[in-house]
Order: structure tokens, then C-alpha cells, then sequence
């Protein structure tokens, strides 16, 4: 099995910055993906980034592009997700995700573990 956790939510004003961290335990893959996802309420759960376990692909949804950045962690199976120029329509709880196969994909039914989720609250 693999364990997710998250960390980094918070409460913080239109324009300021958050950094979310997510990290994997048990199980080991030699080829995944770990994205994030967001879920605000009453919403669908949408992803926001994702990236190749060597970095060299990511993926960004369209409504954070230019101030979100997902990067790896020097250990294995970490993700962090830098987010600058916050905007209260970002306020949702935020999910770590890992897909054991390695395909970057938007679809949340094709990832295989998930994270308990982290509220993000972003205030005008």
C-alpha cells in the first residue's frame, strides 16, 4: 500500500503565496506520476498540476498557468506544489494523487492513491 500525506494549507489573502507538500510512503513504483487536485465545495475535483517522476513532463490546468508550479523533491515520490498570486477562486481542499503507471492524465478515477486533502482558503 501507499500512504499520502499533505501539509502547506492555509488561510491567506488574494495575491499572497502557499507552498503544498506531499509525501508518498510504503509501496515503491519505478515509473509514476504525482499530481494535484482540487475540490471546492459543491464543485467536481479538478486537477491543478501534475509531473513525471523525472520532472521532465508536467502538466498545468489553464486557470493557474504562470502562477502555480509543481516540482519533485529530491526524495522519491515527493511533489510541491508552489502557488503565488493567489486568488480567492482557489480556495478549495487540495489533493495529492499518485498514479503508479506513469501517464500524466486529468482524469481523477485514474489515479490510484490519494491523500486526506488540505484546505486552501484564500480571502479578498
Amino acid at each position: 500500500q501507499v500512504q499520502l500525506v499533505e501539509s502547506g494549507g492555509g488561510l491567506v489573502q488574494a495575491g499572497g503565496s502557499l507552498r503544498l507538500s506531499c509525501a508518498a510512503s510504503g509501496r515503491t513504483f519505478s515509473n509514476y506520476v504525482m499530481a494535484w487536485f482540487r475540490q471546492a465545495p459543491g464543485k467536481e475535483r479538478d486537477i491543478v498540476a501534475a509531473i513525471t517522476r523525472s520532472g521532465g513532463n508536467a502538466y498545468y490546468a489553464d486557470s493557474v498557468k504562470g502562477r502555480f508550479t509543481i516540482s519533485r523533491g529530491n526524495a522519491k515520490m515527493t511533489v510541491y506544489l508552489q502557488m503565488n498570486s493567489l486568488r480567492p477562486e482557489d480556495t478549495a481542499v487540495y489533493y495529492c494523487a499518485l498514479d503508479r503507471y506513469g501517464v500524466i492524465s486529468t482524469t481523477p478515477s485514474t489515479y490510484n492513491y490519494w491523500g486526506q486533502g488540505t484546505q486552501v482558503t484564500v480571502s479578498s
